[in-house]
């Protein structure tokens, strides 16, 4: 007899394989561009700024260069407009992902997909190369491009969340998507690997770097990448060798599967796995996509969406505003910050696959949702005494990580496919991508508000009441879950008693 491993592996083909890879190395480039603006901060402000205050410029008067670059005249107008552009990007993104999600589930994924991550690209060299190499600065210009690359990027989530949930069943895509949904944090990795490796040449060079690649990521994606099984004429079987999340007939087809389809068009699996489907079948229609509204209001989409919001504000303060905690706080220097900061993309990493296994052998999410962020709350507590030790820093940093990351990753892969593939649907509706939009959208919003909370609490108040405001918004994401868990809970009592009495 096979072992259950064998046995959840061997339901897998090559096409599996080439799917993960290719979405989540997309959204690996895509983040470490992202990174790559965060990272470079410091020389974009020294370039927009009048040589006096600029000891990398060449030898103009403050006059002459002030003429030329004609943008701000201190540092501090500078860094006051890059955090405008982070809210600007932050809010069109969030805008782009309530409607990029719909555009998904009407349009081919692959098309939707390699326009974002191209077009993207693009606007990115335009707005860190190509106008430092014609020494043309504009406020209003970097403004428009960073609009339209907010509304670029927010095509490429929705779409690979999808195309995964098109391929990986739920049975085991807790796992499956929780060591998948750490592209976010490897891309963050690699952008501050690049920039760094290339930052001494200029700035405008970090952002050739990783546009390059990004475009010829969206290239990759346009000729090799297959959305759905149904391409190359694969079907899905439930039966796997870990249970379910839930227990309702479909719930291991895969998004793109029709049920009410006339007789004999049936496709014909083997043993419980893929198979060719027989060439005599007939057409099947396409599934009918389901409308905006329609997906707000399926159950489960507004509470994670407003607990994503609060959890994604928390998270995303710890990418924009870790490094220059670290450096403020503790007086280290920016390269020691960076790569201590690091620590927390790590946790992230394994608490999101470690969390999204735990979640699949119980057979539901939201009690390992709360469980984690219930020590959240403790690991910000604790990471809020931090001593002055790097070491020490770096396991805390990890713990936080661990509790905070994972369940972002879960709410924002695993459990948005869920959501856009429930019983509700009945399989004859298309609504991944659109739910994945809302979902991390309404996060995208959260964490557009949480850059300027941050800003604000910190000039007034301190770091310390900075970490209050962080477990508060940890807390309000249990809140909004709160009926999901106790119905969840009930359910798993409920089973176990049924168990006992059969017993």
């Amino acid at each position: 007899m096979s072992s259950p491993c064998c046995g959840f592996l061997a339901q897998y083909t090559h096409h599996h394989l080439v799917a993960f890879l290719l979405t989540f190395f997309s959204y690996v480039l895509l983040h470490a561009s992202r990174k790559t603006f965060s990272n470079v901060k410091v020389s974009i402000s020294a370039q927009w700024t009048p040589s006096v205050q600029n000891a990398s410029s060449p030898a103009f008067s403050p006059g002459e260069t002030w003429e030329e670059h004609n943008l701000f005249a201190d540092s501090d107008g500078a860094t006051l407009f890059l955090g405008v552009l982070d809210t600007i990007f932050l809010f069109s993104y969030a805008v782009g992902l309530y409607m990029s999600g719909v555009i998904g589930d009407r349009m081919n994924l692959r098309y939707v997909l390699s326009f974002g991550l191209c077009g993207s690209a693009i606007v990115e060299f335009v707005f860190g190369t190509l106008t430092e190499w014609l020494q043309f600065y504009n406020i209003y210009l970097y403004c428009g491009l960073w609009v339209l690359n907010g509304l670029l990027q927010s095509a490429v989530w929705p779409c690979v969340v999808a195309v995964m949930g098109n391929w990986f069943g739920k049975s085991g895509r807790g796992f499956v998507f929780g060591l998948w949904s750490a592209c976010a944090s490897v891309g963050n990795i690699l952008g501050a690997f690049l920039a760094s490796s290339v930052l001494k040449y200029g700035y405008e060079y970090a952002f050739l770097v990783t546009s390059v690649l990004q475009f010829a990521g969206g290239v990759v994606v346009f000729f090799g990448l297959l959305t759905s099984p149904k391409e190359v004429g694969l079907c899905l079987e439930s039966e796997t060798s870990l249970r379910p999340v839930e227990r309702d007939a479909d719930s291991h087809r895969p998004l793109m599967s029709d049920e009410e389809d006339e007789e004999g068009s049936e496709e014909v699996c083997d043993g419980g796995y893929y198979t060719i489907r027989q060439g005599d079948e007939e057409p099947r229609e396409t599934p009918k996509a389901i409308g905006f509204c329609q997906a707000f209001c399926l159950p489960g989409v507004l509470p994670y969406s407003l607990a994503y919001a609060c959890l994604k504000m928390v998270n995303y303060s710890f990418f924009f505003w870790l490094p220059f905690y670290l450096s403020r706080n503790f007086g280290w220097k920016e390269a020691q910050a960076d790569r201590l900061s690091v620590w927390y993309d790590v946790g992230g990493i394994i608490g999101g696959t470690i969390q999204g296994l735990i979640s699949d052998f119980m057979g539901k999410r939201a009690p390992v949702l709360a469980v984690s962020l219930l020590l959240a709350m403790g690991a910000l507590v604790g990471y809020s005494h931090s001593p002055p030790d790097q070491v020490a820093n770096a396991a805390l940093l990890a713990t936080t990580g661990f509790f905070i990351g994972g369940p972002s990753n879960m709410i924002s892969s695993a459990i948005s496919a869920d959501l856009g593939r429930q019983e509700a649907l009945r399989g004859s509706q298309e609504a991944l991508a659109t739910v994945t939009g809302i979902v991390d959208g309404t996060g995208s919003i959260g964490a557009a508000v949480g850059q300027y909370l941050v800003s604000l609490i910190e000039s007034k108040l301190g770091w310390m009441c900075v970490f209050y405001f962080f477990i508060v918004m940890t807390g309000c994401s249990i809140v909004f879950i709160l009926p999901l868990i106790v119905t969840e809970i009930r359910a798993m009592w409920r089973d176990r008693q049924a168990r006992t009495h059969e017993l």
